[in-house]
């Protein structure tokens, strides 16, 4: 399923459900996004490994360059389609702000991995 058939049915079932059950379905589509970026990182690593600057980063044990735009260009895809749900939804409105910490923090995170 595509991130954004997951980000309608999450939608969907925020509807269905009700406020609340809001906390448990956010959770439960974070989860999956997240487990989403970890296949696709896992992938590009997978991909790189043995090859010209793959091969660099492998060594360094951070990520390159590469992944970190890759998880640059899925946060900021990420949050911006969950930000639109639940404007839509009028959710409630801290929760905005919570999935942009997030966001950036799993950012920060990941790109500070592995430096000296």
């Amino acid at each position: 399923m595509s991130t954004g058939d997951e980000l309608r049915a999450a939608v969907s079932a925020r509807r269905d459900l009700g406020p609340d059950f809001e906390d448990a379905v956010v959770e439960s589509f974070l989860d999956k996004m997240g487990k989403e970026i970890d296949r696709r990182v896992d992938e590009r690593v997978a991909a790189t490994t043995g090859k010209g600057k793959g091969k660099k980063a492998a060594k360094q044990g951070g990520p390159g360059h590469g992944q970190r735009l890759a998880l640059a260009i899925v946060s900021l895809s990420l949050g911006t389609l969950v930000t639109l749900a639940l404007t839509a939804t009028q959710g409630d409105p801290w929760v905005i702000p919570a999935i942009w910490f997030a966001i950036v923090l799993v950012n920060v995170v990941f790109t500070t991995v592995g430096r000296d």
